[in-house]
């Protein structure tokens, strides 16, 4: 019987990426800015776009994103994806991880190595479908796999944008100083900004056009109300705050601007209970 090879996840794009974007969650989380700017410059380095990188995770997250579709249309995805990725040089992906790979030892330690992925058997199968040595019979059953993940109706594992619960858990008690209790618009915001070191903040500046359009429209309304309406310091104050949110257009996101949201989420609330 032949021995089964054992997945390289050092070799595989998608994993690389996770394990830099738990480590940022963790320097957030421990408020560590040495570190949180070392990996950032990682990510930045190896994952910008156009990078070798940055095209391999690309076709890592058009088959770990999807779940429900049709069977059909799985198997679809998964061919023009296997087929993009035959076009891919293969060399400088192999280069590039190397060098990764040494900065990651270097930087952080050989620990690293051991944080948990939940997804790591799903990028494990598809960084499998991928590789020239995959003997045939075992590529179809990992093709298998991957298209039942992508045909279910709920994905039996977590996406490359997802953070486990504990880490989640850890970086939204850091804001619990400062709220009795988080609302639910504060937690999407809170899930959107850690998932955004995956996607490179597009979902996330996605949700902040339309919460920030949102809470100006409630804190606008709120200069009608006769409580606000008749007390200056209360209308100036109002009128700081759309101010506030009106400068976001032209600003980075980061930790400051989401904890200044967070602080104006729970303001709005406020007004409304007060309705």
């Amino acid at each position: 019987m032949a021995v089964k090879k054992r997945h390289n996840k050092k070799r595989n794009t998608a994993f690389l990426y996770e394990i830099l974007v738990r480590e940022l969650t963790k320097a957030i989380v421990e408020n560590d800015s040495r570190r949180k700017k070392s990996v950032l410059r990682l990510i930045k380095e190896f994952y910008y776009e156009g990078s070798a990188l940055h095209k391999e995770l690309d076709l890592y997250h058009a088959l770990l994103d999807q779940s429900g579709v049709e069977e059909k249309m799985a198997e679809k995805i998964l061919y023009e994806t296997k087929f993009t990725h035959s076009r891919l040089n293969t060399k400088v992906i192999f280069e590039e991880q190397s060098r990764l790979i040494g900065r990651i030892n270097k930087e952080f330690g050989k620990e690293v190595w051991n944080t948990f992925v939940p997804n790591f058997k799903f990028l494990a199968s598809v960084s499998s479908i991928f590789g020239v040595s995959t003997k045939v019979k075992q590529r179809v059953l990992y093709e298998d796999r991957v298209v039942k993940r992508m045909s279910g109706v709920t994905p039996g594992e977590q996406n490359l944008k997802s953070i486990d619960n504990i880490v989640f858990y850890s970086f939204v008690t850091k804001f619990n100083d400062k709220y009795s209790s988080l609302l639910e618009e504060q937690k999407t915001l809170l899930n959107k900004y850690i998932g955004s070191f995956a996607d490179n903040g597009l979902e996330l500046k996605v949700y902040l056009n339309e919460e920030v359009a949102r809470l100006k429209k409630e804190v606008l309304d709120s200069l009608t109300a006769e409580e606000v309406r008749g007390d200056e310091e209360m209308t100036a104050k109002t009128q700081s705050v759309l101010k506030l949110l009106e400068g976001y257009k032209s600003l980075p996101v980061g930790e400051g601007t989401v904890t200044s949201i967070l602080q104006i989420q729970e303001l709005v609330q406020e007004i409304n209970s007060d309705d």
